[in-house]
């Protein structure tokens, strides 16, 4: 097992303490009704009560099916990364000598080289159990959706309620589906670590500051609550 460096341990620390921080800023914090994922469920919500009362729901068929899609991209790509980051270990040698050459910190080592390309694989393989779970919800999504009753349906309260399991396991599925992007952006910041440890601490820097700036003061953000919106400031 090699041994970090205090630099590389310290830059990893920021790397782990970053993520946590922020998944827990945009998933459980005091700002994540400020945020656009926090936002998107509520349009969730009224695109499932807007669902309920459609007599054809073929709209929502086709929304759905791009959701599947899109999302079915992303695990396939996370699963090409994963495979890519690990043919690194083959090269192992050659890179090292790549990456001596254009490193910022300390000469990395084989065994410090290794066992940076398995926390890329981690961070892979988190993706692709994000997507695939992402997936597997948006399915039953797609279920809930075809269970809701008609508008015709003289049970309103069941029509209401179907509505709304619908709209939360669509939140769950976009929370799932917004980790596993979250985890290629953190990827971006992660490759900073093998040009060194300072490299990685700017580049974690960066990313959080380009999600953070996404969720919170984005052209998207400003689309859905322009700023003379009240909702939008508060």
């Amino acid at each position: 097992m090699p041994s970090l460096s205090w630099p590389d341990f310290g830059a990893l620390a920021f790397f782990v303490i970053a993520w946590l921080a922020y998944s827990y800023v945009i998933a459980g914090g005091r700002g994540d009704r400020r945020g656009l994922n926090y936002l998107m469920d509520e349009y969730r919500l009224r695109w499932m009560r807007e669902m309920a009362i459609r007599d054809m729901r073929m709209v929502d068929s086709g929304i759905m099916a791009s959701l599947q899609n899109g999302t079915a991209f992303f695990a396939s790509t996370s699963i090409l990364a994963f495979g890519g980051a690990a043919s690194l270990l083959r090269g192992a040698d050659d890179a090292v000598k790549v990456f001596s050459e254009i490193s910022f910190g300390m000469v990395p080592t084989r065994g410090l080289f290794e066992l940076k390309v398995v926390g890329l694989l981690v961070i892979f393989g988190y993706a692709f159990f994000k997507f695939a779970w992402a997936y597997r919800l948006f399915n039953f999504s797609a279920i809930l959706i075809g269970a809701t009753p008609a508008r015709a349906s003289t049970d309103v309260d069941a029509r209401e309620r179907m509505a709304t399991r619908a709209a939360s396991m669509l939140g769950a599925a976009g929370g799932h589906f917004s980790r596993g992007q979250r985890a290629f952006f953190f990827a971006l910041a992660y490759l900073g670590w093998f040009l060194g440890p300072w490299i990685f601490i700017v580049m974690t820097a960066a990313v959080v500051f380009v999600m953070w700036a996404r969720q919170f003061h984005s052209d998207a953000r400003r689309a859905l609550f322009p700023p003379d919106d009240s909702r939008g400031a508060a």
